[in-house]
Protein backbone atom coordinates (compact mmCIF):
# COMPACT_ATOMS: atom_id res chain seq x y z
CA UNK A 1 0.00 0.00 0.00
CA UNK A 2 1.78 3.36 -1.07
CA UNK A 3 1.39 6.79 1.26
CA UNK A 4 -0.95 8.13 -1.28
CA UNK A 5 -3.31 5.51 0.08
CA UNK A 6 -2.67 5.94 3.77
CA UNK A 7 -5.48 8.05 6.07
CA UNK A 8 -3.35 10.49 7.54
CA UNK A 9 -4.05 11.76 11.15
CA UNK A 10 -5.94 14.66 10.73
CA UNK A 11 -4.33 18.17 11.03
CA UNK A 12 -6.84 19.61 13.78
CA UNK A 13 -5.39 16.77 16.30
CA UNK A 14 -1.97 17.14 15.17
CA UNK A 15 -2.25 20.92 15.47
CA UNK A 16 -3.91 20.20 19.10
CA UNK A 17 -1.60 17.88 20.19
CA UNK A 18 1.58 20.12 19.42
CA UNK A 19 -0.39 23.14 21.22
CA UNK A 20 -0.73 20.46 24.44
CA UNK A 21 2.88 19.32 24.09
CA UNK A 22 4.26 22.85 24.41
CA UNK A 23 1.70 23.26 27.43
CA UNK A 24 3.13 20.53 29.61
CA UNK A 25 7.25 22.11 29.37
CA UNK A 26 5.70 25.63 29.28
CA UNK A 27 3.39 24.63 32.65
CA UNK A 28 6.41 23.40 34.58
CA UNK A 29 8.49 26.03 33.89
CA UNK A 30 8.70 29.42 35.49
CA UNK A 31 6.67 32.08 32.64
CA UNK A 32 7.91 34.86 31.23
CA UNK A 33 4.10 36.40 31.22
CA UNK A 34 1.31 35.68 33.46
CA UNK A 35 -2.60 35.74 34.36
CA UNK A 36 -3.71 37.59 31.03
CA UNK A 37 -0.98 37.87 29.30
CA UNK A 38 -0.33 34.03 29.91
CA UNK A 39 -3.59 33.00 28.66
CA UNK A 40 -4.29 35.47 25.46
CA UNK A 41 -0.56 34.41 24.21
CA UNK A 42 -1.39 30.40 24.87
CA UNK A 43 -4.93 31.04 23.01
CA UNK A 44 -3.06 32.76 20.21
CA UNK A 45 -0.99 30.11 19.74
CA UNK A 46 -3.17 27.05 19.35
CA UNK A 47 -5.14 29.89 16.78
CA UNK A 48 -1.80 30.19 15.07
CA UNK A 49 -1.19 26.23 15.04
CA UNK A 50 -5.01 25.10 14.06
CA UNK A 51 -4.92 27.49 11.29
CA UNK A 52 -1.33 26.91 9.89
CA UNK A 53 -1.94 23.20 9.91
CA UNK A 54 -5.56 23.83 8.19
CA UNK A 55 -3.42 25.81 5.49
CA UNK A 56 -0.87 23.01 5.12
CA UNK A 57 -3.08 19.99 4.87
CA UNK A 58 -3.86 21.81 1.07
CA UNK A 59 -0.69 22.22 0.35
CA UNK A 60 1.26 19.59 -2.46
CA UNK A 61 3.23 16.86 -0.78
CA UNK A 62 6.44 18.47 -1.53
CA UNK A 63 5.89 21.11 0.91
CA UNK A 64 5.54 18.47 3.81
CA UNK A 65 8.69 18.89 4.90
CA UNK A 66 8.85 22.94 5.09
CA UNK A 67 5.60 22.68 6.70
CA UNK A 68 6.43 20.51 9.34
CA UNK A 69 9.70 22.87 10.17
CA UNK A 70 7.33 25.60 10.21
CA UNK A 71 5.08 24.24 12.75
CA UNK A 72 7.83 23.47 14.52
CA UNK A 73 9.16 26.49 14.88
CA UNK A 74 5.34 27.99 15.80
CA UNK A 75 5.80 25.40 19.01
CA UNK A 76 9.58 27.01 19.82
CA UNK A 77 7.87 30.72 19.81
CA UNK A 78 5.10 29.48 21.77
CA UNK A 79 7.43 28.01 24.24
CA UNK A 80 9.94 30.54 24.32
CA UNK A 81 7.52 33.26 24.82
CA UNK A 82 5.45 31.75 27.55
CA UNK A 83 8.62 30.19 29.05
CA UNK A 84 11.35 32.30 30.77
CA UNK A 85 14.28 30.58 29.74
CA UNK A 86 17.43 30.87 27.57
CA UNK A 87 17.01 30.39 23.70
CA UNK A 88 18.72 26.67 23.66
CA UNK A 89 16.38 25.63 26.56
CA UNK A 90 13.63 26.49 24.54
CA UNK A 91 14.91 24.94 21.07
CA UNK A 92 15.96 21.56 23.97
CA UNK A 93 12.08 21.83 25.02
CA UNK A 94 10.67 22.44 21.81
CA UNK A 95 12.48 18.66 20.63
CA UNK A 96 10.97 17.21 23.76
CA UNK A 97 7.92 18.88 23.02
CA UNK A 98 7.58 17.92 19.21
CA UNK A 99 7.86 13.91 19.40
CA UNK A 100 5.55 13.96 22.64
CA UNK A 101 3.02 15.64 19.96
CA UNK A 102 3.88 13.01 17.54
CA UNK A 103 3.59 10.10 19.64
CA UNK A 104 0.10 11.63 21.03
CA UNK A 105 -1.45 12.14 17.36
CA UNK A 106 -0.27 8.84 16.45
CA UNK A 107 -1.40 6.75 19.39
CA UNK A 108 -4.52 8.46 19.01
CA UNK A 109 -5.50 8.02 14.93
CA UNK A 110 -4.05 4.12 15.83
CA UNK A 111 -6.67 3.81 17.94
CA UNK A 112 -9.39 5.50 15.52
CA UNK A 113 -8.47 3.57 12.49
CA UNK A 114 -8.66 0.24 14.52
CA UNK A 115 -12.39 0.99 15.73
CA UNK A 116 -13.54 1.81 12.28
CA UNK A 117 -11.57 -1.21 10.55
CA UNK A 118 -12.78 -3.58 12.95
CA UNK A 119 -16.35 -2.50 13.90
CA UNK A 120 -17.31 -0.55 11.07
CA UNK A 121 -18.52 2.60 13.22
CA UNK A 122 -17.19 5.81 12.30
CA UNK A 123 -18.62 9.19 14.14
CA UNK A 124 -16.93 12.13 14.83
CA UNK A 125 -17.83 12.41 18.40
CA UNK A 126 -15.69 9.10 19.06
CA UNK A 127 -12.94 10.36 17.75
CA UNK A 128 -13.50 13.71 20.12
CA UNK A 129 -14.16 11.08 22.93
CA UNK A 130 -11.07 9.19 22.37
CA UNK A 131 -9.15 12.91 21.39
CA UNK A 132 -9.78 13.89 24.76
CA UNK A 133 -9.08 11.05 26.82
CA UNK A 134 -5.63 9.78 24.90
CA UNK A 135 -4.72 13.50 25.29
CA UNK A 136 -5.26 13.83 28.48
CA UNK A 137 -3.68 10.51 30.01
CA UNK A 138 -0.82 10.78 27.44
CA UNK A 139 0.18 14.88 28.29
CA UNK A 140 -1.30 14.03 32.03
CA UNK A 141 1.29 11.32 32.33
CA UNK A 142 4.32 13.15 30.82
CA UNK A 143 3.12 16.09 33.07
CA UNK A 144 3.59 14.30 35.77
CA UNK A 145 6.68 12.46 34.96
CA UNK A 146 8.33 16.44 34.58
CA UNK A 147 7.67 17.13 38.07
CA UNK A 148 9.65 15.10 39.29
CA UNK A 149 12.42 17.06 37.96
CA UNK A 150 11.34 20.83 38.06
CA UNK A 151 13.09 21.45 40.29
CA UNK A 152 16.15 20.54 39.20
CA UNK A 153 16.17 21.85 36.25
CA UNK A 154 15.69 25.33 37.48
CA UNK A 155 19.42 24.86 37.95
CA UNK A 156 19.86 23.53 34.47
CA UNK A 157 21.54 25.30 31.84
CA UNK A 158 21.35 23.94 28.28
CA UNK A 159 24.36 23.95 26.09
CA UNK A 160 25.52 23.34 22.82
CA UNK A 161 27.28 20.17 23.67
CA UNK A 162 24.17 18.79 25.86
CA UNK A 163 21.66 20.08 22.64
CA UNK A 164 23.10 18.35 20.15
CA UNK A 165 22.28 14.96 20.93
CA UNK A 166 18.70 15.73 21.89
CA UNK A 167 18.43 16.98 18.05
CA UNK A 168 19.97 14.52 16.77
CA UNK A 169 17.69 11.65 18.21
CA UNK A 170 14.33 13.97 17.68
CA UNK A 171 15.58 14.10 13.60
CA UNK A 172 16.34 10.72 13.95
CA UNK A 173 12.81 9.42 15.55
CA UNK A 174 11.16 11.86 13.25
CA UNK A 175 12.36 10.27 10.05
CA UNK A 176 11.92 6.57 11.08
CA UNK A 177 8.71 7.09 12.16
CA UNK A 178 7.68 8.64 9.11
CA UNK A 179 10.06 6.74 6.32
CA UNK A 180 7.09 4.03 5.47
CA UNK A 181 4.83 7.31 4.64
CA UNK A 182 8.01 8.03 2.30
CA UNK A 183 9.06 4.64 0.62
CA UNK A 184 7.70 1.20 1.77
CA UNK A 185 10.20 -1.19 0.24
CA UNK A 186 13.32 -0.34 2.46
CA UNK A 187 14.12 -2.93 5.37
CA UNK A 188 13.19 -0.77 8.12
CA UNK A 189 9.36 0.36 6.95
CA UNK A 190 6.23 -1.41 5.14
CA UNK A 191 3.69 -0.75 3.15
CA UNK A 192 0.93 -2.57 5.01
CA UNK A 193 -1.67 0.35 6.72
CA UNK A 194 -1.51 -1.10 10.00
CA UNK A 195 2.07 -2.13 10.53
CA UNK A 196 3.02 1.76 9.21
CA UNK A 197 0.78 2.83 12.18
CA UNK A 198 2.24 0.56 14.60
CA UNK A 199 5.44 1.58 13.43
CA UNK A 200 5.32 5.30 13.76
CA UNK A 201 3.64 5.01 17.18
CA UNK A 202 5.98 2.07 18.82
CA UNK A 203 8.86 4.78 17.08
CA UNK A 204 7.56 7.99 18.75
CA UNK A 205 7.18 5.88 22.05
CA UNK A 206 10.89 5.02 21.97
CA UNK A 207 11.92 8.54 20.93
CA UNK A 208 9.96 10.07 24.12
CA UNK A 209 11.85 7.61 26.23
CA UNK A 210 14.80 7.68 24.93
CA UNK A 211 14.62 11.58 25.31
CA UNK A 212 13.76 11.30 28.79
CA UNK A 213 16.51 8.80 29.53
CA UNK A 214 18.49 11.44 28.45
CA UNK A 215 16.61 14.06 30.10
CA UNK A 216 17.25 12.32 33.35
CA UNK A 217 20.83 11.99 32.63
CA UNK A 218 21.84 15.22 32.26
CA UNK A 219 19.85 16.27 35.75
CA UNK A 220 21.33 13.86 37.75
CA UNK A 221 25.25 15.29 36.18
CA UNK A 222 23.49 18.41 37.35
CA UNK A 223 22.49 17.57 40.55
CA UNK A 224 26.25 15.30 41.44
CA UNK A 225 28.22 18.83 40.28
CA UNK A 226 25.75 20.90 42.50
CA UNK A 227 26.19 18.00 45.60
CA UNK A 228 29.78 18.48 45.23
CA UNK A 229 30.07 22.01 45.15
CA UNK A 230 27.42 22.33 48.67
CA UNK A 231 30.53 19.79 49.89
CA UNK A 232 32.81 22.35 49.25
CA UNK A 233 31.14 24.91 50.80
CA UNK A 234 30.57 22.75 53.63
CA UNK A 235 34.20 22.09 54.11
CA UNK A 236 35.14 25.53 53.53
CA UNK A 237 32.61 26.68 56.53
CA UNK A 238 34.29 24.59 58.35
CA UNK A 239 38.00 25.47 57.47
CA UNK A 240 36.82 28.59 58.35
CA UNK A 241 35.25 28.47 61.78
CA UNK A 242 39.41 26.61 62.32
CA UNK A 243 40.59 29.66 61.24
CA UNK A 244 38.34 32.20 63.37
CA UNK A 245 39.24 29.42 66.24
CA UNK A 246 43.01 30.01 65.21
CA UNK A 247 43.15 33.36 64.67
CA UNK A 248 41.14 34.53 68.06
CA UNK A 249 43.67 32.61 69.83
CA UNK A 250 46.46 34.02 67.94
CA UNK A 251 45.54 37.64 68.74
CA UNK A 252 45.46 37.11 71.99
CA UNK A 253 48.82 35.20 72.33
CA UNK A 254 50.22 38.25 70.04
CA UNK A 255 48.25 40.54 72.33
CA UNK A 256 49.94 39.41 75.42
CA UNK A 257 53.15 39.34 73.82
CA UNK A 258 53.06 42.95 72.44
CA UNK A 259 52.30 44.74 75.90
CA UNK A 260 56.06 43.27 76.04
CA UNK A 261 57.95 44.52 73.40
CA UNK A 262 56.35 47.92 73.65
CA UNK A 263 58.01 47.85 77.40
CA UNK A 264 61.14 46.47 75.61
CA UNK A 265 61.01 49.00 72.86
CA UNK A 266 60.54 52.05 75.27
CA UNK A 267 63.97 50.60 77.16
CA UNK A 268 66.16 49.89 74.09
CA UNK A 269 68.49 52.59 73.51
CA UNK A 270 70.49 51.08 70.86
CA UNK A 271 68.68 51.96 67.38
CA UNK A 272 69.53 49.00 65.29
CA UNK A 273 68.33 46.41 68.07
CA UNK A 274 65.05 48.75 67.92
CA UNK A 275 64.24 48.71 64.07
CA UNK A 276 64.67 44.62 64.55
CA UNK A 277 62.01 44.33 67.01
CA UNK A 278 60.17 46.78 64.60
CA UNK A 279 60.32 44.55 61.51
CA UNK A 280 59.35 41.73 63.63
CA UNK A 281 56.41 43.91 64.79
CA UNK A 282 55.46 44.16 61.27
CA UNK A 283 56.07 40.59 59.97
CA UNK A 284 53.65 39.34 62.91
CA UNK A 285 50.74 42.00 61.92
CA UNK A 286 51.04 40.53 57.84
CA UNK A 287 49.30 37.98 59.11
CA UNK A 288 46.54 39.83 60.50
CA UNK A 289 46.32 42.16 56.96
CA UNK A 290 45.51 38.62 55.64
CA UNK A 291 41.64 39.39 57.10
CA UNK A 292 40.06 40.38 53.30
CA UNK A 293 37.27 43.01 53.25
CA UNK A 294 36.17 42.93 49.47
CA UNK A 295 32.29 43.83 50.29
CA UNK A 296 31.42 40.25 49.52
CA UNK A 297 31.29 38.20 52.48
CA UNK A 298 31.58 34.83 50.73
CA UNK A 299 34.38 36.28 48.71
CA UNK A 300 36.27 37.48 52.38
CA UNK A 301 35.80 34.10 53.65
CA UNK A 302 37.61 32.13 50.65
CA UNK A 303 40.11 34.89 50.74
CA UNK A 304 40.77 34.81 54.39
CA UNK A 305 41.41 31.11 54.40
CA UNK A 306 44.32 31.15 51.08
CA UNK A 307 45.65 34.36 52.44
CA UNK A 308 46.24 32.81 56.07
CA UNK A 309 47.59 29.50 54.16
CA UNK A 310 49.96 31.66 51.99
CA UNK A 311 51.54 33.83 54.62
CA UNK A 312 51.60 29.92 56.65
CA UNK A 313 53.76 28.49 53.46
CA UNK A 314 55.85 32.09 52.25
CA UNK A 315 53.62 32.76 49.47
CA UNK A 316 52.97 36.56 48.73
CA UNK A 317 49.48 36.68 47.49
CA UNK A 318 47.69 40.41 47.07
CA UNK A 319 44.41 41.23 46.00
CA UNK A 320 42.36 44.23 45.12
CA UNK A 321 38.90 43.37 44.57
CA UNK A 322 35.50 44.57 44.49
CA UNK A 323 33.72 41.99 45.90
CA UNK A 324 30.29 43.94 45.23
CA UNK A 325 30.44 43.46 41.53
CA UNK A 326 29.99 39.27 41.87
CA UNK A 327 26.48 39.53 43.99
CA UNK A 328 24.95 38.05 40.57
CA UNK A 329 26.93 34.60 40.94
CA UNK A 330 25.46 31.89 42.88
CA UNK A 331 27.28 31.19 46.48
CA UNK A 332 28.39 27.98 44.97
CA UNK A 333 29.59 29.24 41.75
CA UNK A 334 31.50 31.96 43.71
CA UNK A 335 33.08 29.45 45.70
CA UNK A 336 34.16 27.34 42.89
CA UNK A 337 35.66 29.72 40.99
CA UNK A 338 37.61 31.30 43.75
CA UNK A 339 38.07 28.34 45.43
CA UNK A 340 39.16 26.43 42.51
CA UNK A 341 41.61 28.88 40.71
CA UNK A 342 43.91 29.98 43.96
CA UNK A 343 44.23 26.22 45.31
CA UNK A 344 45.81 25.88 41.06
CA UNK A 345 47.82 28.90 41.75
CA UNK A 346 49.49 27.92 45.55
CA UNK A 347 49.88 24.29 44.42
CA UNK A 348 51.57 25.89 41.24
CA UNK A 349 53.76 28.60 43.34
CA UNK A 350 54.12 25.63 46.31
CA UNK A 351 56.60 24.03 43.15
CA UNK A 352 59.06 27.07 43.39
CA UNK A 353 61.86 26.86 45.57
CA UNK A 354 63.09 30.49 45.70
CA UNK A 355 60.32 32.14 48.14
CA UNK A 356 60.66 35.32 46.63
CA UNK A 357 58.80 33.66 43.54
CA UNK A 358 56.15 32.76 45.25
CA UNK A 359 53.81 35.15 43.77
CA UNK A 360 50.02 35.31 43.62
CA UNK A 361 47.45 38.32 42.22
CA UNK A 362 43.63 38.64 42.42
CA UNK A 363 41.67 40.96 40.97
CA UNK A 364 38.05 41.86 40.52
CA UNK A 365 36.92 45.07 38.42
CA UNK A 366 34.56 45.79 35.63
CA UNK A 367 35.49 47.36 32.29
CA UNK A 368 33.03 48.10 29.64
CA UNK A 369 29.48 46.80 31.09
CA UNK A 370 31.80 43.57 31.90
CA UNK A 371 33.00 42.04 35.07
CA UNK A 372 36.62 40.64 35.09
CA UNK A 373 38.21 38.09 37.24
CA UNK A 374 42.04 37.34 36.72
CA UNK A 375 44.23 35.41 38.67
CA UNK A 376 47.76 35.21 38.16
CA UNK A 377 51.00 33.18 39.26
CA UNK A 378 54.36 33.18 38.62
CA UNK A 379 55.10 29.63 37.90
CA UNK A 380 58.63 27.24 36.50
CA UNK A 381 58.54 24.41 33.91
CA UNK A 382 56.06 23.66 30.70
CA UNK A 383 52.35 23.82 30.41
CA UNK A 384 50.84 21.68 27.72
CA UNK A 385 47.45 22.50 26.63
CA UNK A 386 44.30 20.34 25.61
CA UNK A 387 41.13 21.97 24.57
CA UNK A 388 42.18 25.30 25.15
CA UNK A 389 43.03 24.02 29.24
CA UNK A 390 45.99 23.32 31.03
CA UNK A 391 47.45 19.54 31.16
CA UNK A 392 47.41 18.55 34.60
CA UNK A 393 51.08 17.06 35.62
CA UNK A 394 49.82 14.81 38.14
CA UNK A 395 50.57 10.74 37.88
CA UNK A 396 46.90 10.15 38.32
CA UNK A 397 45.50 12.30 35.98
CA UNK A 398 42.62 10.42 35.86
CA UNK A 399 41.20 12.15 39.37
CA UNK A 400 42.86 15.11 38.73
CA UNK A 401 41.95 18.32 36.40
CA UNK A 402 38.65 18.85 37.01
CA UNK A 403 39.60 22.46 38.89
CA UNK A 404 39.63 24.12 35.97
CA UNK A 405 36.48 22.54 33.84
CA UNK A 406 34.65 23.41 37.17
CA UNK A 407 35.64 27.11 36.42
CA UNK A 408 34.57 26.80 32.76
CA UNK A 409 31.21 24.88 33.99
CA UNK A 410 30.40 27.81 36.29
CA UNK A 411 31.33 30.51 34.31
CA UNK A 412 29.33 29.24 31.05
CA UNK A 413 26.13 29.24 33.07
CA UNK A 414 26.16 33.05 33.52
CA UNK A 415 27.32 33.17 29.44
CA UNK A 416 30.79 33.86 30.56
CA UNK A 417 34.09 32.72 29.08
CA UNK A 418 37.55 31.81 30.57
CA UNK A 419 40.71 32.39 29.19
CA UNK A 420 43.92 31.37 29.59
CA UNK A 421 47.61 32.99 28.83
CA UNK A 422 51.19 32.12 29.85
CA UNK A 423 54.03 34.85 29.34
CA UNK A 424 57.52 35.12 30.75
CA UNK A 425 56.31 32.32 33.68
CA UNK A 426 53.79 34.89 34.31
CA UNK A 427 50.42 32.58 33.85
CA UNK A 428 46.85 34.59 34.18
CA UNK A 429 43.65 33.12 34.24
CA UNK A 430 41.04 35.87 33.03
CA UNK A 431 36.69 34.68 33.40
CA UNK A 432 34.92 37.23 31.95
CA UNK A 433 31.44 38.12 32.47
CA UNK A 434 29.78 39.80 29.61
CA UNK A 435 27.18 41.81 30.97
CA UNK A 436 26.79 41.03 34.06
CA UNK A 437 27.30 44.06 35.45
CA UNK A 438 24.00 45.75 34.84
CA UNK A 439 22.93 42.27 36.88
CA UNK A 440 25.26 42.80 39.86
CA UNK A 441 24.12 46.48 40.07
CA UNK A 442 20.58 45.48 40.18
CA UNK A 443 21.07 42.96 43.03
CA UNK A 444 22.81 45.37 44.61
CA UNK A 445 20.22 47.30 44.94
CA UNK A 446 17.31 44.96 45.60
CA UNK A 447 19.56 43.72 48.44
CA UNK A 448 19.63 47.42 49.69
CA UNK A 449 16.24 47.99 48.91
CA UNK A 450 14.94 44.81 51.31
CA UNK A 451 17.83 46.43 53.78
CA UNK A 452 15.35 49.53 54.29
CA UNK A 453 12.30 47.49 54.67
CA UNK A 454 13.90 46.18 57.07
CA UNK A 455 14.80 49.02 58.96
CA UNK A 456 11.61 50.72 58.18
CA UNK A 457 9.95 47.47 59.79
CA UNK A 458 11.88 47.68 63.08
CA UNK A 459 11.49 51.24 63.93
Amino acid sequence: MNAEAIPDIPRLYTALAEWAACLVYIADNKKRVHNTRLILALVIALAVQIIWHSIAGRLPVVFWIPGMLLAVTLMYLAIFVCGEMSLLQAVYRCIRAFILAEFAASFLWQLCFYIERNTGYKHLWLDYVLLILIYTLVFGWVYLLERRYTTRDAHISIRWHELWPALIIGVTIFALSNLSFVRGDTPFSSRFVSEIFNIRTLIDFCGIVILYAYHVQISELYLKFELDAIQHIFQSQYEQYKISRDSIELINRKYHDLKHQIAVLRSENNGEKRLSYLNDMENEIKQHEALNKTGNIVLDTVLTGKSLYCVKHGIYMTCVADGSLLSFLDVMDLCTIFGNALDNAIESVMCITEQEKRLIHIAVFSRNGMIMLRFENYYEGAVLFKGGLPVTTKKDAAFHGYGLKSIRYSAEKYGGCVTITTTNNWFELNVLFPGALDTSRQNDKIVKEKGNDSVACGV
